[in-house]
């Protein structure tokens, strides 16, 4: 098999953090869109599980090799990919443990030269016992150059073979790319007969956010509402992120386990992002009443008391949000200054993710006002 060289250029992983989120958000709003549309006409809605081209061609990409485009088309096929990639993954054992064989004979040739060498200067000074020494040495010399070629050999063999199967596996990917129009019609024609599931099936079932304890969570005004929204929009925003991170740990697994060539830069990357969510969410948390919370006394009392022990509570919490927020401009500020990067081979810009620090702690402290907003409407709600 081919080695993947692929080093996922910088610009690439941060545009790919910004543009990938805004996308899936567009078409998941578009799709829930025209859900609500169908329903209001009354127009037939498509069945949630009806084939498309679009999702053939993304499985025939991503896993093609082990047959999962004919299997999503009903096309059973695709069981015959599942040997040859079986037979891949032992091919790539094989080869695996005949380069290593192949780097030990290589090791001990060059150190049976060494000392034939070091035997040949000594029976040049005339030292005792030289003359057996070289003979020995040019012995093994002779048996670790033999030892070298068979490893080569078995190496090759295994590079050939590899690549013979993963070639087939190629050739029946490219005529499997030609006939994927013809397939998917085919099993749309099919499904199109079969009768639509349950109307359980098609909906879901809508739950209240949060924990469903704090009473501020009912309350709306024009400034909560517009911080909740932003908050909102965050939350959603790097959601996305786990998406990438199911892309990014499956080229790794593929790369590693197919072609041999793990990668420098996958285990950093998705670190890195799942760092800057965990930053980023923790507005959209505070809004969903999703931050975990010790409530074995909080649930036993009543709503005003409980919006009481929220305002006195919240001096903590914005002591907290206002030290993390100079902490992390801090940090940010001299990453920005002198333009760091991470130790690694991939060296990432460490400014942006230090930045996420006092992005993040700027909207905790929105929604930390939201809340308050809220609570406080409570009270003088209740006593006027």
């Amino acid at each position: 098999m081919p080695n993947l060289t692929l080093v996922l250029p910088h610009w690439l992983y941060w545009s790919g953090l910004l543009l990938f989120p805004l996308a899936a958000m567009y078409l998941v709003r578009r799709q829930i869109s025209r859900k609500h549309s169908t329903r209001k006409h009354g127009t037939r809605q498509s069945l949630p599980g009806a084939v498309n081209l679009p999702t053939a061609y993304l499985f025939w990409i991503t896993a093609g090799f082990v047959g999962i485009h004919r299997f999503y088309l009903r096309n059973y096929w695709g069981l015959i990919y599942i040997p040859l990639f079986i037979l891949v993954l032992f091919c790539n054992v094989q080869q695996r443990a005949a380069r290593l064989d192949s780097s030990n004979a290589r090791n001990e040739v060059s150190s049976a030269d060494f000392l034939s060498e070091r035997a040949q200067k000594a029976l040049t000074k005339g030292r005792a016992g030289a003359a057996e020494q070289l003979e020995q040495a040019r012995e093994d010399f002779r048996q670790a150059q033999a030892a070298d070629e068979v490893a080569a050999e078995r190496l090759d063999w295994w590079d050939r073979a590899t690549a013979i199967v993963a070639g087939f596996i190629a050739l029946l990917l490219l005529i499997d790319a030609l006939l994927l129009p013809g397939m998917t019609r085919r099993c749309a024609e099919k499904e199109a007969g079969l009768p639509p599931p349950a109307q359980s099936e098609l909906d879901f079932e809508v739950h209240e956010p949060g924990t469903g304890v704090d009473p501020a969570h009912r309350v709306h005004t024009p400034i909560t509402n517009i911080i909740d929204r932003i908050s909102g929009f965050t939350g959603e925003f790097v959601a996305y992120w786990s998406v990438l991170a199911v892309f990014a740990y499956y080229y790794e697994v593929v790369a590693r386990y197919v072609f041999n060539s793990p990668t420098n830069w996958v285990h950093e990357s998705m670190f890195l992002m799942f760092g800057m969510q965990y930053l980023l969410s923790g507005a959209y948390a505070l809004r969903e009443d999703a931050h975990v919370r010790v409530d074995v006394l909080y649930l036993m009392f009543s709503d005003r008391i409980k919006v009481w022990l929220d305002v006195v509570s919240s001096t903590f919490f914005f002591l907290f949000a206002t030290a993390l927020l100079v902490t992390g401009w801090i940090f940010a500020a001299d990453a920005i200054q002198v333009w760091e990067v991470s130790f690694t081979e991939w060296a990432i810009q460490y400014w942006p993710v230090k930045s996420s620090i006092a992005l993040g702690a700027v909207l905790l402290l929105l929604q930390g006002l939201s809340k308050l907003i809220k609570d406080l409407t409570i009270l003088v709600a209740r006593e006027t």
